[in-house]
């Protein structure tokens, strides 16, 4: 199974506001400058997490893009839930299984299935607070300091 780009440009837009200090409010230019992405591939990405109620906007000239609830709260399993449209590992997933012949007697469905939803369980263990606490490199990395205005401790 591979996640899509918007996944993980998801998870990653997470990250970033989960790294900026609570409630401070984060503007998707600045987003996509840290991760080299456009603007508007992280604008598409944003409304299926506002919907999910994971991201909240602010409109205004001093708005921008902030965790709608706190990082501890969002699990990875919610995002991929979120962004991705497919979990079919194979063709007997899709709609139209009941066109093969070996639908009620294969094995391989069933093993999938459990493969399927082992990886969910590991999602749901995981939450945007985990990839970012304890990482203060992580802040310096996505340029946080320099877009709050603090400078390099001297």
């Amino acid at each position: 199974m591979r996640l899509t780009k918007q996944t993980n440009y998801a998870i990653r837009m997470l990250m970033y506001c989960a790294a900026a200090d609570r409630g401070r409010l984060s503007r998707v230019q600045e987003i996509a400058a840290a991760y080299g992405v456009s603007e508007l591939f992280l604008f598409k990405i944003l409304q299926p997490l506002v919907e999910a109620g994971l991201m909240e906007t602010v409109r205004g000239r001093k708005g921008g893009v902030r965790l709608a609830k706190a990082p501890s709260e969002i699990t990875l399993y919610e995002v991929v839930r979120t962004t991705e449209d497919s979990f079919a590992m194979a063709e007997c997933f899709e709609n139209d299984a009941a066109e093969c012949p070996l639908i009620d007697s294969c094995s391989l469905n069933a093993a999938l299935y459990k493969a399927l939803n082992a990886f969910f369980a590991v999602l749901q263990d995981y939450t945007i607070a985990d990839l970012v606490e304890n990482r203060p490199q992580m802040r310096s990395l996505l340029g946080l300091m320099e877009a709050e205005g603090i400078g390099a401790v001297q």
